[in-house]
C-alpha cells in the first residue's frame, strides 16, 4: 500500500508526499495539467514545444541540466494529450536543489527570441525525422483526425501541422506559459526517504511565493458517438503494408477502463495471446500485430495495428481481425484466460510499487485524473473484472460503426 500525505499551498499548488525509507534516492515529479488537448487548433504542438523550452533556461538558472548533474541528479519529461510531466531523481540530501530548479522555471523562463528559435528548430527537426521522414511515422497523424472530428484528441502531441511551430512567435509562447505553467495548474509529488517537516518547509520556501494564474481552462467539446465506419487508404514508400483499426473507448477514470486494459492483453499480451496464437502462429495472416488502449482522460481509443504476412491483402487481414473480435463478442472467455491477464496486470502494479519514481508519477497522474487515493484501488479494480464484463465491453466497442480503419499501403 502506498501511503502518502497531501495538501495544497495558498497559490493552488497541490503537493503529495510519500515516505519510502528503503532507498537513498528521492523522486520529484511535477505534473502540469496541460497537454495537446489545451492547444489552439491553429497553433498545435505548443505543449510539446514547452517540454523542450523548460530545459532551455529559467530566469536565474541558465543551464538546468548542468546544475542537476552536479548534485548527482537525473531528469526527463514527457508530453501527452492530457498532461506535461517533468521528473527528477537525485540523492535525498540534495532534494532542495530539485525544488530550486523546478520553482525557478515555474516562476519565469528565460524567454528570448534566440532561445525560442533554438527549441523551435529542435522540435521541427523532430517532427521531420520521427513523423514525416520515418517509415510509418505519420500513422497516428492520419488515424487521429479519422477517429476524432470534434475533440482536440484529433491531433498528436507533436502537432498537426509543422507550420504551427515554425510560425510560433514569442508573445504566443509567453501567453501559453502564463496560462498553464502556474502553481494552480500543477501537482508536485515527492517520494523517498524524506524528512517530511523539512520537505514541507522547502516546498513552501521555493514554491509558496509563486503567483497563481487566473486563466480558467475552458470545457472541451466532447466527441459525439461514431455511427458509421470510417476508412482511409494511403500509399507510402514503406517496406510492408500496415493495418490500423481504432475503436472509441472509455475515459481513464471509468471503471470499464480495467476491462478494456485486460481485453487488450487477452488479444495481444504474450505468446499465448489470441492474436499471437491465432493470427500469427496458426493462420500466418500477420507477421506482427498488437492491441492497446490510449487511456486518455476523456474517451480514448482501443487501437489494433499490425503488419500482414506476405501475399495477405489488407482486406483479408481486416477480416481475420474481425473474426477474432466477433468471437469475443459472442463467447465468454474462460476463467483461466482472464485470470492469466489479471496476474500479469497485478505483477506490473507490484513492480511499479518498487520504484519511487513510478510511485511519484502515479500519485500525480491519479490526482490529475480526480484524486490520488485512486492508487489504492487499482489492484482491486483489475480483480473485479469478470468474464461477463469482457463480453459486454467487447460488444459495446467492437462494432463496425465504431471503427476507424486505416490501410497503409506499401508502394
Amino acid at each position: 500500500m502506498v501511503s502518502f500525505e497531501s495538501y495544497t499551498l495558498a497559490n493552488g499548488l497541490r503537493v503529495i508526499l510519500h515516505l519510502d525509507n528503503t532507498t537513498p534516492i528521492v523522486a520529484v515529479n511535477l505534473l502540469y495539467q496541460v497537454g495537446s488537448r489545451n492547444e489552439n487548433p491553429n497553433r498545435t504542438g505548443f505543449a510539446h514545444l514547452f517540454e523542450h523550452l523548460m530545459f532551455g533556461g529559467s530566469k536565474n538558472i541558465p543551464k538546468y541540466d548542468k546544475v542537476l548533474q552536479a548534485v548527482g541528479g537525473e531528469n526527463n519529461a514527457f508530453t501527452s494529450n492530457d498532461v506535461t510531466n517533468y521528473y527528477i531523481s537525485l540523492p535525498v540530501q540534495n532534494l532542495e536543489t530539485a525544488f530550486w530548479l523546478e520553482s525557478d522555471r515555474m516562476n519565469e523562463l528565460a524567454f528570448s527570441e534566440n532561445a525560442l528559435q533554438i527549441q523551435r528548430n529542435v522540435v521541427i527537426e523532430e517532427f521531420k525525422q520521427s513523423y514525416l521522414n520515418q517509415p510509418y511515422g505519420d500513422l497516428m497523424l492520419l488515424l487521429r483526425p479519422l477517429a476524432y472530428k470534434v475533440h482536440p484528441y484529433q491531433w498528436n502531441t507533436i502537432g498537426k501541422d509543422i507550420k504551427h511551430i515554425e510560425e510560433a512567435n514569442l508573445n504566443e509562447v509567453k501567453d501559453f506559459f502564463y496560462k498553464f505553467y502556474r502553481p494552480n495548474k500543477a501537482i508536485l509529488s515527492v517520494a523517498g526517504n524524506l524528512d517530511i517537516d523539512k520537505t514541507k518547509m522547502w516546498i513552501d520556501k521555493w514554491f509558496g511565493s509563486i503567483p497563481s494564474g487566473s486563466y480558467n481552462t475552458p470545457i472541451l467539446p466532447q466527441e459525439p458517438p461514431q455511427n458509421e465506419r470510417r476508412f482511409l487508404e494511403v500509399k507510402r514508400n514503406v517496406p510492408y503494408n500496415y493495418l490500423v483499426m481504432a475503436f472509441h473507448s472509455c475515459k481513464r477514470k471509468d471503471k470499464s477502463f480495467y476491462t478494456n486494459d485486460l481485453l487488450s492483453d487477452i488479444l495481444s499480451n504474450g505468446e499465448s495471446s489470441r492474436f499471437r496464437e491465432n493470427l500469427i502462429n496458426k493462420k500466418r495472416i500477420f507477421s506482427s500485430i498488437s492491441a492497446y488502449i490510449t487511456g486518455n482522460f476523456d474517451n480514448g481509443l482501443f487501437v489494433i495495428g499490425g503488419v500482414p504476412s506476405e501475399n495477405i491483402s489488407l482486406q483479408h487481414a481486416e477480416e481475420a481481425i474481425w473474426e477474432e473480435l466477433n468471437n469475443l463478442k459472442t463467447n465468454l472467455v474462460s476463467d483461466k484466460e482472464l485470470e492469466k491477464v489479471k496476474n500479469k496486470a497485478q505483477t506490473v502494479l507490484y513492480f511499479k510499487e518498487l520504484s519511487v519514481q513510478e510511485k511519484a508519477l502515479s500519485l500525480c497522474m491519479f490526482e490529475a485524473i480526480d484524486h490520488a487515493e485512486r492508487i489504492h484501488d487499482e489492484e482491486q479494480h483489475y480483480k473485479d473484472v469478470t468474464t461477463d464484463d469482457i463480453l459486454r465491453v467487447s460488444q459495446h466497442i467492437f462494432r463496425p460503426t465504431n471503427a476507424s480503419v486505416l490501410y497503409y499501403q506499401a508502394i
